[in-house]
C-alpha cells in the first residue's frame, strides 16, 4: 500500500492583502476598547479567503507569505525597481497587523522575511518541497510565479479560476514553464518597472523563443534579427542580464529563524485553529457572527449578514452563512391569515426569534413610488407562511387590522439592521415601506439577485425560480386579478385567495434562497459579485428615492421648437418628393423612393417587399436628400414624443421629480437598465438631444455635478490584455488615442493630426466591440484594404490586444462563458456549436463582454463607495442618476469643492488595475452644462 503524497499550500499574502482591500476591504470599521477606530474590512475578507482556500485545498503544510518592510536586494541592483508603484493606502496599512494575527490564529505559519520579496520566500519553500516529491500549490494572482511551475508545483488564481500547471502555463503564454523567465526578460514587467526589449511584446517573445530555444539563443542570434525590434534587441543586450536577475524568483533564500529545519517542512505543518483566541479576536474586531460560530453548535444557525448600510458601510459585513440546508421539496403547506392583535403579536415573536425571515408586500400599484400596502406576508421556514391583510376594500370584505397600527408594531423590527430579512426584488419593497414612513434595514438576501449572479441569462421571476429550482408551481397574479382591461387591483381580491397567494410568495422565496445561497457561498468570486449586487441595490434605492428635478417650462419650449422643425421637415420632404405622402408608410415610401425617384433597392423584407427601414435610410441618405430628411424627422419625432412631451408628465406630483427605475437583473454584462423614464437612452449625439439634459436641474442653492470614468473600457483592455504599449500609454498619462495614432501611423506623438487621432479613436473603440475591417472602412469612409492595413498595424503595435482577443475566442468556445476582472460570469449560449455569422457575433460578444462587464462592476463599486462616503460624512449632496459610466449628483453650492476633490479620488480607488483609473467631474446649473 503506497503512502499518499504530502501537500504544501503557500499563499501569496501580499497579493491577498490588496485583493481583500480593493474588494471592499476599506469599508468596515470598529471602535476598539481604547477608543481608536480600526478599519476591518480587509481583515474580514481575508478570513473568508483563507478559510475558503483551506477548505478547497487541504494540505499537510501551510504558510502565508507577506512582503516585509524595507528595501530588498533588487533595490540595490536597480534603484528604479517598482518606482512607479503607488504607496500602500493608509487604510490597508492599518489592517496588516490584525491580518497577520488572524492568519496565525487560523493555523497558518506567517512569514515576512526582510531583504527579499514574498515571491522569493515562496520560491524557496516551493522548490525545497518539490525536490522532496511534495506536491506544492501556490495561491496567487501574480503571473511572474509561473516560472516556478514544474511537475510538482502548480499556481492557482482563485479570483479568476486559472490553474497554471505545466500545460496551463504553455497554453496561456505560448512557452513552456522552463522558458517563462526568458519570456519575462524579453517582454519586461511594466508593473515592477523592469524594462524588457523595446517594442517586444508577448507575440514576438514567443516567436523568438520558439525559433532560438532560449534567451541565450536569442542573444546569440541578435545580429541576425532584422527590423526595428532587432535593433532594439541589440541595444538591450547589456541590460538583459540585469533585467533577468531582477525578474528571477530566488529559490535559495536563507530562511534561518523563519522556517527551522529545512529541508524538512515540520515547522510549517498545518496547525489547528486556536478557538479561544479566535473568539476573542472576532469579538474585539466586531465580527459577531464569526464569534458565535467558533467552537460550538451555534454554527448551524449562523445567519447571513445584513446588506451594506450607510451607517456600517461595506460589501462584506458579518458572516453570510445561514443554515445552508438543501433545497426543500415542500409537500404540504401551513398558511395563516392574521386578523387580530393577539395573532399579530404571536407572529411578531416568531419572526423576531427567526435567524432569517422572508417577507413580501402586496400593493395597489407596480409603480413603487406610488404603491400603497394592501397586505404583508412572512415566512420563517419552508412550507409555512402568514399574511396580514390591511387594506382589502371590496364589498363584504372581513374586518382587518388597521394598517397604521400594524406598521407601527412592525416598524422596530423592520428598521432593525440586526433582524435579518430576505425578499424577491427587495428594492421594490423598500420603496413601498418608505411610502409609509419606514426605512427597512437588514435585508441580507434577494433571491432575484441570487439568480442573476448564478445564471444571468435565465429568467429571475419568482415563479420561474420556484419551478426551475424546486419543482414548485403556484398561483399567478393573473389567476387572482385577471388580465387587460378587466384586471382588478389587489385590494379588490378576496382575502382568502390573496392570503394563499401572498404566503406562497414568501414561502417560495425562502425555499428558493435555501437552494441558491449554498451555490453562491461555495465560490469566493460569486460571493463577491453577489455582495456587490446587494450593496448596489441599497445605493440604487437611494438614487431612485432622490429622483431628479425637472424644469417643465424648458421642456415645453423645446417641444414647441421641435414641433416647428418637424413640420418644416415634412414640407421639405413633400417638395423633394413632388407630392404629399405619409412619412410613416413603408408602402408609400417604397413607391416614391424606388418607382418615382429611382433609388436603388438596398434590401428586401422577409415577405419580399422593398425595405425602407432605418438601415436602408442611412445607406440611401449618403447619396439622396429625401432619406436624410426622413431620418432627421424620425429622430426629432422620437425625441419629442419620448422625452420633451413626456418627462414633465412623469414627474411625481409630491416631489416634482422624475424617479426612474433601475433594473439590476436584466443585462447579462451587469449593466443597469433605466425605465419609466429611460434616462440612459437620451440621444446626445445631436444638438437637440443634448438640449434635453438642460431640463435636468437642481433646486435653488444647488448645482448639478457629473462624474464619469475616462476611457474606462480602454483602460480595462490594457489591464486584461497586459499589452506593454497600452499599459505604458496609460501609466505615462498620454492621450491614448493620440498614442495609438502615433503607433499606427508611425509618427511622433506631437505630430499626430486631428484626423489621425479621430481614426485612432474609431480603431480603439471599434476593436473593443470586435469591429471588422469592413465595419472600420464603413465607419471611417475608407476602402476595405486601407482599413485592413490599419488593423494589421494596430495589432503589430499592440500584440497583447491581439493575443487577448485570440485567447478569449478560444476560451469562450471551450467553456461557454467569459468573466469580468472581478469574476462575474458572462454566458455565451450556443457558442460551442455556432458557425458562420452566429459564431462571429458571439466571438465579438466574448471579446467585449469582459470589458463592458468590468466597467459595470466598477461603476457599481463606485456608486456604493460614494454613497457610503456621503452618509459617513453627513453630506447633503444627493446621488440622483447613474448613466452608463457616469454618476450624477445634486450638490449644495457649499459642497461643490468637496465633491470636486473627493468623488474622483473615491472612484479611482475602488479597484487596483494595472493602469490607473481616472474619474473626472463637471459642474453646472443643469445636467447638460455639467458636461
Amino acid at each position: 500500500m503506497t503512502e499518499s503524497k504530502k501537500t504544501l499550500l503557500l499563499v501569496d499574502g501580499s497579493s491577498y492583502l490588496y485583493r481583500a482591500f480593493f474588494a471592499g476591504g476599506d469599508n468596515m470599521s470598529v471602535t476598539l476598547p481604547d477608543g481608536t477606530v480600526q478599519k476591518t474590512g480587509a481583515v474580514r475578507i481575508m478570513i473568508n479567503m483563507m478559510n475558503s482556500l483551506r477548505k478547497e485545498y487541504p494540505a499537510d503544510y501551510v504558510a502565508c507569505v507577506f512582503d516585509a518592510k524595507g528595501p530588498t536586494f533588487r533595490d540595490e541592483i536597480y534603484p528604479e525597481y517598482k518606482a512607479h508603484r503607488d504607496p500602500m493606502p493608509d487604510d490597508l496599512r492599518s489592517q496588516i497587523a490584525p491580518i497577520h494575527e488572524i492568519v496565525r490564529l487560523l493555523g497558518w505559519t506567517v512569514l515576512d522575511v526582510p531583504g527579499v520579496e514574498a515571491d522569493d520566500v515562496i520560491g524557496t519553500l516551493a522548490a525545497t518541497a518539490a525536490s522532496q516529491g511534495i506536491e506544492v500549490i501556490v495561491s496567487s494572482g501574480d503571473k511572474d510565479l509561473a516560472q516556478l511551475v514544474n511537475e510538482h508545483i502548480t499556481i492557482i488564481d482563485t479570483m479568476n479560476g486559472k490553474r497554471r500547471d505545466l500545460a496551463g502555463v504553455e497554453a496561456e503564454f505560448g512557452v513552456p514553464a522552463r522558458l517563462m523567465l526568458d519570456y519575462q526578460t524579453l517582454v519586461g514587467d511594466t508593473v515592477d518597472n523592469v524594462p524588457g526589449v523595446a517594442k517586444v511584446g508577448p507575440k514576438t517573445a514567443v516567436k523568438w523563443l520558439q525559433q532560438y530555444g532560449s534567451l541565450q539563443g536569442v542573444v546569440d542570434n541578435a545580429a541576425n534579427i532584422g527590423g526595428v525590434v532587432g535593433e532594439n534587441l541589440r541595444k538591450a543586450l547589456d541590460w538583459l542580464p540585469t533585467g533577468r536577475t531582477l525578474l528571477t524568483i530566488k529559490t535559495d533564500c536563507d530562511l534561518t529563524g523563519w522556517v527551522d529545519g529545512l529541508p524538512a517542512m515540520d515547522s510549517i505543518a498545518a496547525g489547528a485553529q486556536d478557538t479561544v483566541a479566535l473568539r476573542a479576536f472576532y469579538e474585539k474586531y466586531g465580527f459577531k457572527g464569526l464569534a458565535k460560530s467558533v467552537g460550538g453548535a451555534e454554527t448551524a444557525a449562523s445567519a447571513p449578514a445584513p446588506a451594506a448600510r450607510a451607517s456600517e458601510p461595506g460589501l462584506f459585513d458579518e458572516s453570510a452563512a445561514d443554515a445552508a440546508a438543501p433545497a426543500s421539496r415542500v409537500s404540504t403547506v401551513e398558511y395563516e391569515t392574521i386578523f387580530t392583535l393577539e395573532a399579530l403579536d404571536a407572529l411578531l415573536a416568531r419572526i423576531q426569534a427567526a435567524p432569517l425571515t422572508a417577507l413580501d408586500t402586496e400593493t395597489t400599484s407596480l409603480d413603487e413610488m406610488r404603491a400603497e400596502i394592501v397586505g404583508i406576508s412572512f415566512s420563517t421556514e419552508p412550507g409555512k407562511g402568514a399574511y396580514i391583510p390591511v387594506a382589502h376594500r371590496y364589498p363584504g370584505a372581513p374586518e382587518q387590522l388597521d394598517r397604521d397600527a400594524v406598521l407601527a408594531k412592525l416598524k422596530p423590527w423592520l428598521e432593525n439592521p440586526q433582524a435579518l430579512k430576505l425578499g424577491q426584488h427587495v428594492k421594490y419593497d423598500r420603496h413601498v415601506f418608505a411610502n409609509h414612513g419606514i426605512e427597512v434595514q437588514g435585508y441580507a438576501h434577494d433571491t432575484m439577485l441570487q439568480s442573476y449572479v448564478l445564471e444571468a441569462d435565465k429568467p429571475h421571476g419568482l415563479a420561474s425560480l420556484a419551478e426551475r429550482h424546486l419543482g414548485r408551481s403556484g398561483i399567478s397574479f393573473e389567476d387572482l386579478c385577471g388580465k387587460g382591461v378587466n384586471q382588478i387591483s389587489f385590494d379588490q381580491v378576496d382575502i382568502a385567495k390573496a392570503a394563499e397567494y401572498a404566503c406562497e410568495d414568501s414561502d417560495q422565496t425562502l425555499d428558493v434562497h435555501l437552494a441558491l445561497w449554498p451555490q453562491i457561498e461555495a465560490s469566493d468570486k460569486l460571493k463577491f459579485i453577489y455582495a456587490l449586487e446587494i450593496a448596489s441595490s441599497e445605493a440604487l434605492y437611494r438614487i431612485e428615492r432622490n429622483g431628479v428635478l425637472i424644469d417643465a417650462p424648458t421642456l415645453a419650449a423645446q417641444s414647441h421648437e421641435l414641433g416647428q422643425r418637424i413640420l418644416q421637415l415634412e414640407t421639405e420632404a413633400y417638395e423633394i418628393a413632388g407630392q404629399p405622402f405619409n412619412l410613416s408608410s413603408p408602402k408609400q415610401l417604397g413607391e416614391i423612393f424606388f418607382d418615382k425617384l429611382g433609388m436603388p433597392v438596398v434590401k428586401k423584407t422577409a415577405t419580399g417587399a422593398r425595405s425602407t427601414d432605418e438601415e436602408v435610410l442611412e445607406k440611401l441618405a449618403e447619396d439622396y436628400p429625401l432619406p436624410a430628411k426622413l431620418l432627421e424627422h424620425r429622430g426629432l419625432a422620437k425625441l419629442k414624443g419620448t422625452y420633451t412631451d413626456k418627462l414633465a408628465q412623469l414627474a411625481l406630483p409630491r416631489t416634482g421629480r422624475v424617479h426612474t427605475h433601475y433594473a439590476q437583473a436584466v443585462a447579462v454584462t451587469g449593466r443597469l437598465s433605466s425605465n419609466d423614464p429611460n434616462l440612459q437612452n437620451i440621444p446626445i449625439r445631436t444638438a437637440e438631444g443634448r438640449r434635453v439634459r438642460e431640463a435636468f436641474v437642481a433646486p435653488a442653492g444647488s448645482v448639478i455635478a457629473s462624474a464619469d470614468y475616462s476611457q474606462i473600457e480602454l483602460r480595462i483592455m490594457a489591464h486584461i490584455s497586459d499589452d506593454p504599449a497600452l499599459l505604458r500609454a496609460f501609466h505615462d498619462g498620454l492621450d491614448v488615442h493620440r498614442a495609438t495614432a502615433a503607433e499606427v501611423f508611425g509618427v511622433p506623438v506631437e505630430q499626430v493630426s486631428s484626423e489621425q487621432r479621430r481614426y485612432a479613436k474609431v480603431i480603439n473603440f471599434g476593436l473593443i466591440y470586435g469591429m471588422s475591417a469592413f465595419g472600420l472602412a464603413r465607419n471611417l469612409g475608407i476602402d476595405n484594404t486601407a482599413a485592413k492595413n490599419y488593423i494589421q498595424r494596430y495589432f503589430e503595435r499592440y500584440p497583447g490586444v491581439k493575443s487577448y482577443m485570440e485567447s478569449t475566442r478560444e476560451l469562450a468556445k471551450r467553456q461557454g462563458y467569459v468573466e469580468t476582472v472581478f469574476g462575474r460570469r458572462l454566458q455565451l449560449a450556443g457558442i460551442k456549436n455556432a458557425k458562420g455569422a452566429q459564431l462571429a457575433g458571439l466571438e465579438r460578444a466574448a471579446i467585449n463582454a469582459p470589458m463592458q462587464g468590468t466597467a459595470a462592476d466598477l461603476i457599481k463599486l463606485s456608486m456604493v463607495k460614494v454613497q457610503q462616503a456621503l452618509d459617513a460624512q453627513n453630506k447633503a449632496t444627493k446621488m440622483i442618476m447613474q448613466v452608463h459610466d457616469e454618476l450624477v449628483f445634486e450638490v449644495p453650492e457649499g459642497e461643490v469643492e468637496w465633491l470636486r476633490a473627493e468623488i474622483p479620488r473615491l472612484m479611482a480607488g475602488v479597484a487596483a488595475l494595472k493602469v490607473p483609473l481616472l474619474a473626472e467631474v463637471g459642474v453646472g446649473p443643469n445636467w447638460d452644462k455639467a458636461h
